[in-house]
């Protein structure tokens, strides 16, 4: 007999008709019937949602109904199923929605392999019907609420492990709405790690036809002020006062407490508000909104939150139901700050701090590279404009920064030069937004040249003193620079890479070796070893003649911009004229490595770059249990090998071969 790895849990309520599609995609999971049993039960409905349970129970030995009267929430008919689930993990389903068919075998075995208690799969929307997105941008092995965006998503649609339901006794409370929110955090606030199925299609969102999701339905501000005050309670209960509190609390303060009061309050009567929701709301701001917490949130929030710890009733109402024309109100720039011009702003009786109507940190950046050129005497040129918006382009000082993210160098600033611009969708008050910037890489850094390693390029945007850093994207004309060799103070020829990344950021590679024309050796081949996994192999012949006897072995070296270096020395077959070096890559971290020979000779011993040869393909390991690849990065150096080292991400790689199998099957 096989073990009973999932309970998919569906409460049902007048359902019809895509109760048929919910139901039809638990039966047909691919992790088998013989894994799984799914626990419907009929929450009193009158459409027919009893009868077609009870015609789908008799097609489907792993179908188990339960008819109970109408209790008016989701919750009461998950916990009845939850009372009697036998499997492993709980999933919950609502009936409205379906699984994608390889769902729940994808789920279990994520939490199977990182022994994680909750498993997020993939939601898509159907009909428009909102969905989150952000945790759902890569797949997470193992992850947790403070380092990821999970706990962004407080709907119950996951896989639960049951021995930690039944370890905190977790049930629903029978709220008609904001149920499962509760429910949820406190499973987050317990779990031992998250897992993350980003690359798969598990869950289907979408609503009913008729309209009467609960959803929906149960929208008054009334219905969500049990589930609230619940949610605050069970950060609380789990965690102790401080930043991980606070962090967790924000998402509560955002999303439970300030966005239902702007779109929801002002449904209910004033004696309502005032008798009962204002009170109640005070006492959540009162006791967890901290002000670490109101720092992170939108100005409208933050003036909210303010005026409701200042018990100002009568400007709360104000504001809410001004909110509309108020957004549309302009800036004040001041002390190389900028804040919403409210009407509230330094009304000195209703004494709401400044910091309440600062929006500079959320003031975007415009701004677009025109060209990127290098001139003759080998300084980078970069054009376009830049300026910030609802800030005036007056006293200019933008610069242009450089900043290397794989070796530990100093940031590098360049003044920019200032100049006209027109165009702009307000040309009156951004007409100083262009700039020219020129920066020597060959004395860059405080007179020296630009260290080795790869540099990121951002742009400080400054303007009535206010600064805001934006990253520079590609030129406008899709054209960088080729590669050029710089001299460095030594006398070493280094070479210097523009390149766009695959986001389409612009980025310079500076310190690529550049090979010598009169080296005694001649690389003719690069491979990887046939049998030992992750060993680069380097063939090349030796000086003809008497130099081929006299001459010492080279060494192959791998080398980053961080200056990780590793190397060993090749082995000679004089006779043959020719050498041949093995160097393991397995161990080196990842990111980009530069491959050249050391010659034998005057120290410094000269260098000679290993060229990239066409044939050298991609090549896979394991280190440490996690598996790994290097390829060649052909377009990171005109002249030199560069190998790029990385993890491998294992359920990208299944799914896209899965996808090759499926198309030419269809094929």
């Amino acid at each position: 007999m096989h073990q009973l790895r999932v309970s998919v849990i569906v409460p049902a309520y007048n359902a019809m008709p895509e109760l048929t599609d919910c139901i039809t995609s638990a039966i047909e999971q691919t992790i088998g019937p013989d894994r799984l049993e799914i626990i419907a039960v009929n929450d009193g409905s009158t459409d027919g949602t009893g009868k077609e349970l009870d015609r789908l129970a008799a097609l489907y030995p792993s179908l188990r109904v339960i008819h109970q009267a109408n209790s008016g929430t989701a919750a009461v008919p998950r916990n009845v199923a939850l009372d009697v689930a036998r499997g492993d993990y709980v999933f919950f389903l609502d009936s409205d929605d379906y699984l994608g068919p390889d769902a729940l075998r994808r789920m279990v075995a994520m939490a199977d392999e990182n022994n994680t208690d909750i498993v997020l799969g993939k939601m898509v929307s159907v009909g428009g019907r909102a969905v989150p997105t952000a945790v759902f941008k890569n797949s997470q092995p193992r992850t947790d609420i403070f380092s990821s965006a999970a706990y962004s998503t407080l709907g119950c649609w996951k896989l639960f492990r049951r021995s930690l339901l039944e370890r905190l006794e977790l049930r629903f409370p029978p709220f008609r709405n904001t149920e499962d929110k509760p429910f949820t955090a406190a499973a987050y606030l317990n779990a031992n790690g998250v897992s993350v199925v980003a690359d798969y299609d598990c869950y289907y969102h979408r609503d009913r036809a008729n309209g009467n999701n609960l959803t929906l339905t149960a929208q008054n501000l009334s219905h969500r002020m049990q589930g609230t005050r619940l949610c605050f309670e069970t950060v609380a209960r789990y965690l102790e006062p401080g930043p991980r509190r606070d962090q967790i609390m924000r998402r509560h303060v955002e999303w439970e407490l300030c966005g239902p009061l702007w779109w929801l309050l002002l449904r209910e009567s004033e004696e309502e508000i005032r008798e009962h929701i204002y009170p109640e709301i005070r006492d959540w701001v009162e006791n967890w909104v901290t002000d670490p917490v109101i720092e992170k949130l939108a100005p409208r929030d933050r003036l909210l939150l303010h005026l409701l710890r200042a018990d100002r009733f009568d400007e709360v109402m104000t504001v809410i139901r001004n909110a509309k024309e108020d957004a549309e109100r302009g800036h004040v720039v001041d002390g190389g700050r900028v804040y919403w011009e409210h009407p509230l702003f330094r009304d000195t009786a209703v004494g709401v701090p400044d910091s309440a109507f600062d929006v500079t940190g959320r003031l975007p950046v415009r701004h677009r590279i025109e060209s990127v050129d290098r001139q003759e005497d080998g300084v980078l040129r970069l054009t376009g404009h830049a300026y910030i918006e609802n800030v005036a382009s007056l006293d200019v000082a933008t610069e242009l920064v450089l900043r290397c993210y794989d070796a530990n160098h100093p940031e590098v600033r360049v003044p920019a030069q200032v100049r006209a611009v027109a165009g702009l969708p307000d040309d009156a008050l951004y007409a100083d937004a262009g700039f020219v910037a020129d920066i020597d890489l060959s004395t860059a850094a405080s007179g020296a040249p630009l260290g080795r390693g790869r540099w990121n390029l951002f742009l400080d945007v400054r303007a009535q003193g206010v600064s805001r850093t934006v990253r520079l994207k590609q030129p406008e004309a899709e054209r960088t620079p080729a590669q050029w060799i710089m001299t460095t103070t030594s006398g070493n020829p280094t070479t210097v890479t523009p390149y766009v990344t695959k986001w389409g950021n612009l980025s310079l590679d500076v310190g690529q070796e550049v090979p010598r024309d009169d080296t005694p050796c001649q690389v003719t081949g690069t491979s990887w070893h046939r049998s030992r996994k992750g060993t680069l192999v380097v063939a090349g012949t030796l000086p003809a003649g008497e130099d081929a006897q006299n001459i010492g072995a080279p060494r192959l070296h791998v080398e980053n911009g961080a200056g990780d270096r590793r190397e060993v020395p090749a082995s000679l077959d004089r006779t043959a004229g020719r050498f041949t070096a093995e160097l393991p890559v397995k161990g080196l971290r990842p990111g980009r490595w530069t491959v050249t020979l050391h010659l034998p000779g005057p120290s410094p011993s000269p260098v000679a770059a290993v060229p990239h040869l066409t044939g050298l393909g991609r090549t896979r390991w394991f280190h440490i249990a996690r598996p790994y690849a290097a390829r060649p990065v052909k377009e990171a150096s005109e002249t030199t090998l560069v190998m790029e080292i990385h993890a491998v991400d294992v359920p990208r790689v299944v799914a896209r071969k899965l996808r090759g199998v499926a198309r030419r099957a269809r094929g």
